[in-house]
This record gives C-alpha cells, structure tokens and sequence, in this order.
C-alpha cells in the first residue's frame, strides 16, 4: 500500500511562546495525528505573511489560533475566508473564533462595518465586544448541539472546557448573524454563545474556549482529533 503523504497544517496566527495554547497546539495536532496513525506537518503562518491565497493552497487544513489582535487583521481574515470559500477544514479557537465569526458577517451578511471591539471600540457595529465576565483561565460546562461536528467529536453534549479570553459575540446582532449558514453549536452555563459551526462545509468550526488545552496535560483533544480526520480525508 502506498504511503499516505504527511498532513500539512497551517497554525495562521503570530506565534508567542508565552501563550499557553501556542504550546499547546502543535502538542495537541501531534498526540490526535498519533492516536489516528497519521504523519503531520505543522507550519506557523505569521498574519503578515498573508497578503493572497498563495501562501494557503497546499494547506490540507487551517488552524486559526489564539493570540488576538493579529499582527495584520486582514491575513488572519484572508486565511478565514480560504478555508471557508475553499472547502478546507478550518479550526478556529478563542481569536480564530472571533475572527471566524467577523470573516462571516462581512464576507456573508454583506456587513462591510463590522468591527472587532477589541481594535475599533466606537466602531457602530462592532461584532465583538468585551464578555460581561472575562473568561481568563476559567473553565466552565458547555452544552453541545445534538448532531453538530462538535458534539460528534465529544461523543456526548456536556463538557468542560478552559479558556483564556476576554471578547464574545455581540448579543444585539447573535440573532441575525446566526439565521443563515453559521448555527451555534456550544453554549456556556449561562447561556453565552461559545461556539459556531457553518453549515454546508465539511468541517468549519470556531469555540470561544480553547480544547488544545487538554494537550498540556497529556489528553487528546476530541475536537482537534476530529479536525485531523477532516484534514486527513481532504489529503486522500
């Protein structure tokens, strides 16, 4: 049998070797490649650096991560997009949810002044905007919804996950950003939007919380084994 080339995976995001999930990606996307009998192939793809579509195209799967606000918006954006127009399985945590969710509602609802509250505050429709309780290192219960990727990933509807962030969804516009094509998939104990899956695309997923976490301490993320095997079958 011929041998299934490595998986190349691109990590779009400025890479910091303090943050806590930058550790713990590259961990994760290798312990979930392991337990699959997969090879893998990890690049770090600096914002900057995304200016076209050249840079994504060999990219089997595209991991937007933590770390926000970018280096360069509109390369995190540009990445966001690729995975979605093109069909790539695409993970977005924590930053990359909120970049997902902003790539979207300009991109899809058509809405050019979308903002992300963290670098234009005043903006009118800012898009995301500061949680009523910061979730910084916090770890909290998430109710999935049945039959989403996301809960097929967990194989059940409640767990716990961490997280290190401090922006979420914009409530005044949930309503109208998620009657279309982006449902919501995963929300918190108090009822806040925590995760989003897009409709019509093999594997599009974005969480508030951040599950390469379990990494650090020697656990396979379900949802980033899940992610592995969407990019394992856009390779074969």
């Amino acid at each position: 049998m011929e041998k299934q080339r490595p998986l190349h995976i691109a990590l779009v995001g400025d890479h910091d070797p303090h943050i806590t999930a930058h550790r713990a990606i590259p961990i994760a996307l290798e312990l979930a490649a392991g337990q699959a009998g997969h090879d893998i192939r990890v690049q770090w793809l600096a914002t900057p650096l995304i200016a076209d579509n050249t840079v994504l195209e060999d990219f089997d799967g595209i991991w937007c991560v933590p770390g926000s606000p970018y280096q360069n918006e509109a390369g995190a954006l540009q990445a966001i997009r690729f995975a979605r127009e093109q069909r790539r399985p695409f993970l977005g945590t924590c930053g990359g949810f909120q970049h997902a969710v902003l790539e979207y509602a300009r991109n899809v609802m058509g809405w050019a002044d979308a903002a992300h509250g963290e670098t234009d505050p005043e903006a009118e429709r800012a898009l995301l905007t500061p949680l009523s309780c910061a979730l910084v290192e916090t770890i909290d219960s998430l109710q999935l919804d049945a039959g989403s990727l996301i809960a097929k990933a967990y194989g059940r509807q409640r767990v716990f996950e961490g997280y290190h962030c401090r922006f979420g969804v914009n409530s005044d516009f949930e309503e109208d950003l998620l009657n279309q094509r982006l449902h919501a998939v995963a929300r918190d104990s108090a009822g806040g939007l925590r995760a989003v899956e897009l409709q019509d695309h093999p594997f599009f997923v974005a969480t508030l919380f951040q599950p390469e976490r379990a990494a650090l301490e020697g656990r396979v993320p379900p949802l980033v084994s899940a992610f592995v095997e969407a990019c394992a079958r856009k390779a074969s």
